[in-house]
């Protein structure tokens, strides 16, 4: 995708030490002449323990502290804002150094703290029924940016998170790299230790990253923004990604299921005559029948100056049954927060309200 949007990469001018990737710090400790061990204790700081400061890095030295406090900053983000649900989700305006506002979520359930996390500013990728991408792309997040989000919300939860999601603002696949060395210092042992397969990364169908995800060592789960399985629809739905076309994308994920024998998630907002009629239902059903995966329906949040509207509850539950029928697994998703706008498609990166 040729977009110079695309190469707005944070540095280290704007995040620091947490520009850095796991391969990109072991390259900084190599070039330092410092053991590789000196890595994974810079990582326990940085993400398993969340310091806000080198002095608290109290196994490195004083003079390794002091030249990478002058050479690469501790930048942590300020809670802007906090605004809790009825439900108890809690929704989190964060600022980073240079000014860049992003929006990031909490879920709380009886045995788990979900963290729905950002992985761009913005958006480019403009979906008709989804708040972040009226303003464009600010810019992509650094790795550390990114984990930031989980410390946050740990933080303020009192709780580690069990489960995160890229579902946030943002396209992951347009940060791959930044993303997956995001997913790669939660997942470590000296970092959240959260496991793999609680791990899961939502791409509008960007198919080239979805090739690379699928060679990825690690047990990530794939997510996939469907939202229509006919062409006209999902293009009028989702323009950005409008040249990969659904052939290429039910062929790019049956290639997936080959290769890692996991199944996909399909995320489907259900939008009052728009992607819920019976045409649409009949496409998803043969869309689906090829691949080994999971749908979640999900009633449209409210976005301010949309047009569209959720289906009707009972519509939703016919796409339920049929799909169940069909053989395909199938549940619906209550959407955690809305009343904060915390909610799938609503989440923006603005100050005031």
């Amino acid at each position: 995708m040729a977009n110079p949007e695309l190469e707005k990469r944070p540095t280290e001018k704007t995040s620091g030490i947490k520009a850095f990737t796991p391969e990109g710090l072991e390259n900084l400790m190599s070039e330092l002449k410092l053991p590789k061990y000196r890595t994974k204790q810079l990582v326990e700081w940085l993400y398993g323990r969340a310091v806000t400061s080198y002095d608290e890095m109290t196994n490195l030295s004083k003079q390794l502290r002091a030249q990478l406090a002058e050479k690469y900053p501790l930048y942590t983000p300020d809670v802007v804002r906090k605004q809790v649900s009825e439900d108890g989700t809690r929704k989190y305006l964060l600022r980073y150094h240079d000014g860049t506002t992003v929006e990031t979520v909490g879920i709380p359930s009886k045995n788990r703290l979900t963290v729905c996390f950002s992985t761009q500013a913005g958006c480019p990728l403009r979906c008709a029924f989804c708040a972040t991408g009226k303003s464009g792309l600010v810019r992509n997040l650094a790795p550390g940016e990114i984990v930031d989000q989980l410390s946050v919300v740990a933080n303020d939860f009192g709780s580690r998170p069990t489960n995160a999601v890229a579902m946030g603002q943002g396209e992951p696949f347009l940060n791959y790299d930044y993303v997956i060395g995001a997913l790669r210092f939660i997942n470590a042992k000296e970092g959240l230790n959260i496991g793999a397969r609680h791990l899961t990364v939502s791409t509008s169908g960007i198919l080239p990253q979805i090739r690379r995800f699928s060679q990825e060592p690690e047990q990530f789960t794939l997510a996939v923004s469907l939202h229509s399985a006919n062409q006209d629809t999902r293009n009028a739905l989702m323009p950005g990604v409008r040249q990969y076309s659904l052939d290429r994308l039910s062929d790019s994920l049956r290639s997936y299921n080959d290769m890692t024998g996991r199944r996909i998630s399909l995320e489907y907002a259900m939008i009052d005559g728009v992607n819920d009629t019976m045409p649409e239902l009949n496409a998803l059903q043969k869309f689906c029948k090829k691949l080994m995966c999971h749908v979640n329906l999900i009633p449209i949040n409210s976005v301010p100056g949309s047009r569209f509207s959720p289906s009707p509850y009972e519509q939703i539950e016919l796409f339920q049954s049929r799909l169940q029928q069909a053989g395909i697994e199938c549940t619906i998703r209550n959407s955690r927060g809305s009343d904060i706008d915390s909610a799938c498609g609503q989440l923006s990166q603005k100050v005031s309200k």
